[in-house]
């Protein structure tokens, strides 16, 4: 018998690769079925966590630094820095491996602790820094970036929010990627705006090549500025812009073209969170945070369509680098969000039953004077980033607490960031109450109550205490 030889077939297009870098790129389009409902459009989930790196900045960072190395910006031997929440800093990290470069990433305190060991394990120096800084700060995440890779021989700053070849990635792969594989019949495109490149890239390719037939839509925090939010935080990473009340003057990413958005859907955190255990147990998709954000606004906009419209949202990374947070119960249930897994006793809300003091914090730019006026009979109280009154305020952005004893002999013109002390310990109105009492073992005084992330109550800690006593009694003899 005669072997044959093989017909000749382009080696790449059996997904054979010279590198890992020809592997990025080319994701899937996955319809959804479970969460739309009675949707009668099609949703397509663009599922960018499939690519090298997990995430869609892959796309970013490979374009970004063969940019780079064209203009002679990055030289054989050099490093590449980056200030970045997380995912772009995978991305550079995996491409600077493979192409022998070293690398540096500076991330806010708030990143999960998968993103950071998933940086370590490529070989990243991790700076972590505070994330709750104005952009004039020495600590804010991008200026510690950029004085770094001055001080580094041979640094290069990727600037992704301002480096033109992040959205050049998207207008030269992602959409046409989308339009081939939907054969030219999307008519909605969704996705988060973070550092803008993702929408403005895609959107400016799919706006062109259909005559403005496409829709661009924005998902954004509800909060954020870019949707007309006050700024304050949230709990979704790696999308929105937050601003941080002493910030002089808002610059917006040069790689957000704002023109390109036809118009942005504001999603709260909890909307984001349920959509994103939906897609987990009803749909077998595993996604990241911004993920939820970005699946909420397709299928709100998807409600108002018909059956001949298609949907395409990007799923921008794995739900794997947020185990410790959006999928865990002790997380979700300090803030008070719906639990991924059921409650398996009572839970905080229950217990207190409404108890605590209506949620009162002294502003960080207050005098002690002014402190004092606040605190009243109250003993302690949060110290919170000070911005215009307009609820609750986020328990990510309590900065530490104060007491009365410890103001009492201080002058009254004393800024009260001077006498801050340790942030309150925070229980869940969602959380299961024995966890709840055994993080707060110890502490005397009042604790913050959470729900949705926001400070709704103060109640002592022993009246937790007590009500978790009351509550074991009750299911033990009821």
């Amino acid at each position: 018998m005669t072997i044959l030889d093989p017909p000749a077939v382009d080696a790449e297009s059996l997904g054979v690769f010279d590198s890992i870098t020809d592997a990025i790129g080319n994701t899937p389009l996955v319809r959804l079925n479970r969460v739309t409902g009675s949707i009668s459009a099609t949703v397509y989930a663009k599922l960018e966590f499939l690519n090298p790196g997990g995430s869609v900045k892959d796309r970013a960072a490979l374009a970004m630094i063969h940019a780079a190395e064209e203009s002679g910006e990055l030289l054989p031997g050099g490093t590449v820095v980056e200030g970045t929440s997380g995912n772009t800093g995978v991305g550079l990290t995996l491409v600077a491996a493979a192409r022998g470069y070293r690398s540096v990433v500076v991330v806010p305190d708030k990143t999960s602790v998968e993103k950071i060991a998933l940086l370590r394990a490529h070989g990243a120096q991790v700076h972590v820094t505070p994330g709750g800084r104005p952009s004039h700060h020495p600590e804010f995440v991008r200026n510690v970036a950029t004085r770094l890779a001055a001080e580094i021989p041979g640094g290069w700053l990727a600037g992704q929010y301002d480096n033109p070849a992040n959205p050049d990635a998207h207008r030269t792969t992602t959409g046409p990627e989308i339009w081939r594989q939907t054969q030219g019949r999307v008519t909605h495109f969704v996705a988060g705006v973070g550092t803008g490149g993702t929408i403005t890239g895609t959107g400016e390719f799919l706006t062109k090549i259909s005559g403005g037939a496409v829709q661009i839509i924005g998902a954004d925090p509800e909060t954020s500025v870019y949707g007309g939010g006050d700024g304050r935080a949230w709990y979704i990473e790696s999308v929105g812009h937050f601003l941080h009340p002493q910030t002089a003057h808002d610059e917006w990413p040069d790689s957000y073209h704002p023109d390109v958005v036809d118009r942005l859907e504001r999603i709260p955190d909890i909307e984001a969170l349920t959509v994103l255990h939906r897609l987990a147990r009803e749909e077998g998709l595993l996604v990241g945070g911004s993920a939820g954000t970005a699946v909420a606004a397709a299928l709100r906009v998807a409600r108002t369509l018909g059956p001949d419209d298609v949907v395409v949202v990007i799923v921008p990374d794995s739900g794997r680098a947020y185990l410790s947070k959006y999928f865990d119960n002790e997380w979700l249930g300090r803030l008070g969000f719906p639990l991924y897994h059921a409650a398996t006793g009572p839970v905080v809300g229950d217990a207190l039953g409404g108890r605590g003091s209506a949620p009162r914090a002294v502003p960080s730019t207050a005098t002690v004077a002014e402190a004092r006026d606040v605190l009243a009979d109250t003993p302690v109280l949060p110290v919170a980033l000070a911005r215009p009154v307009t609820g609750p305020v986020v328990v990510a952005e309590i900065l530490g607490s104060v007491g009365a004893a410890a103001l009492s002999d201080a002058p009254d013109d004393d800024p009260v960031g001077v006498h801050v002390d340790q942030p309150l310990p925070v229980v869940g109105v969602t959380e299961e109450l024995t966890v709840a009492v055994r993080r707060i073992r110890g502490h005397r005084g009042p604790v913050v109550v959470s729900e949705n992330g926001r400070a709704v109550a103060l109640v002592d800690a022993d009246v937790v205490r007590t009500s978790s006593v009351t509550w074991s009694a009750a299911i033990r003899h009821p």
